[in-house]
């Protein structure tokens, strides 16, 4: 993360821009052209599950999962997830949705809503978190999150656990480069990546002591995957004392959390357009929701009807969210440390840590042993393992 902000306010450009401003007439571009076409791909199939949100979101305030039973409720999410038009209606609906906050800018735009959404999403999450950890039988549930059983922590668990983090913290499609583009130069780095880091690690405890321990209490397997938010806690919603009230928080939250990220991708490649092929930014921003959306819309598809539209016996969305998450996120991520601790300079790294000399930088030497020789071994065992190549 501190390599991607570095690289970003070093050249104050967008990753393709960066790579090209720091490093001219050599081929680091194309690192920058694999994290917006990450960014592309990514908020193509997530925009998907992002519509998902919004269409229970209205279910929850429609009350639909009332006296609903388990069975009723999986054949409701399998025939909403393979019906073909809904889906893609709420999937263009979420896109026009990112797209708007994104169009009207950084600051009255994407930093205007996030000190809206992000204060709401706290709020919301600590309130169903209160609830959670008050239902009888909840303990059960704490002890499955915060009791570690180590004898199932192995090689491979590490591993799915650093792969999940490239994900939830953005690293390899250029996320970071482009917000780290906008940092004020008298802001400290350091500060700002172990602020979001561990901001993004907080809020993702707090989701766990929403969801499991209400899990446990209602004897529902945690290992559900996309049915746990989609069936399972609508069913534990309903047979609770002021279920409907909770059922509406809850997919508010969904609906909350999903769009923060999807603003944060689009940016990537509206900034890439805006900023390289001389687009003028609200444009950049109406060409772009347009063209992801026309992936997005096969990828939903692909859910369905298009369910024959993909590689290797597999669906569209499939592949997309592999080659995105298992090759673009660690490979980019690894080339970038690559860069910075090696090819970026040492001058530059320190100038852009210590705000040019003002901020001490006691750790600089620390943070370059780390991105010339651990970091790259460590992400390149994350990328093998992600590609089956190696298995711990």
């Amino acid at each position: 993360m501190l390599s991607e902000f570095t690289i970003g306010r070093r050249a104050q450009r967008n990753p393709f821009g960066a790579f090209k401003l720091l490093k001219p007439n050599q081929t680091w571009y194309l690192i920058g052209i694999m994290g917006i076409a990450a960014a592309f791909m990514i908020l193509a199939f997530y925009s998907t599950i992002a519509g998902w949100t919004l269409e229970y979101l209205f279910k929850a305030f429609a009350n639909d999962f009332a006296g609903k039973s388990s069975s009723e409720l999986t054949s409701m999410f399998n025939d909403f997830q393979h019906g073909g038009l809904k889906p893609v209606i709420w999937q263009l609906v979420f896109m026009f949705l990112t797209g708007f906050v994104v169009y009207r800018g950084v600051k009255d735009g994407i930093e205007k809503y996030a000190k809206i959404l992000m204060p709401l999403l706290l709020v919301l999450i600590v309130i169903i978190c209160i609830r959670s950890v008050t239902l009888p039988g909840a303990r059960a549930g704490l002890e499955f999150l915060f009791k570690p059983d180590f004898s199932k922590i192995n090689g491979e668990v590490v591993l799915m656990a650093l792969g999940q983090a490239f994900f939830s913290l953005s690293i390899g499609m250029g996320t970071l480069i482009t917000y780290g583009s906008y940092i004020n130069k008298k802001d400290n780095l350091s500060n700002t990546a172990y602020a979001v880091s561990a901001a993004d690690t907080f809020i993702a405890v707090l989701a766990g002591i929403a969801i499991f321990p209400a899990v446990f209490a209602f004897g529902i397997n945690p290992a559900e995957g996309e049915g746990l938010a989609f069936i399972t806690l609508p069913n534990i919603f309903q047979s609770m004392a002021g279920g409907y009230i909770w059922s509406l928080l809850f997919f508010i939250l969904l609906v909350i959390a999903a769009l923060t990220s999807t603003i944060s991708v689009l940016e990537v490649v509206v900034a890439y357009f805006s900023e390289e092929l001389d687009i003028p930014r609200k444009k950049a921003t109406i060409v772009a929701s347009v063209l992801i959306s026309i992936l997005g819309v096969a990828c939903t598809l692909s859910q369905g009807p298009w369910e024959n539209l993909g590689i290797a016996g597999t669906t569209l969305f499939s592949n997309l969210e592999y080659a995105a998450a298992n090759v673009m996120l660690p490979l980019g991520g690894l080339l970038i440390v690559v860069f910075v601790g090696w090819f970026l300079g040492k001058s530059n790294v320190t100038d852009e840590l210590t705000n040019k000399g003002v901020l001490k930088g006691r750790l600089i030497h620390v943070f370059i042993i780390i991105v010339r020789f651990i970091a790259p071994i460590a992400i390149a065992i994350v990328f093998l393992n992600s590609l089956g190549i190696l298995n711990l």
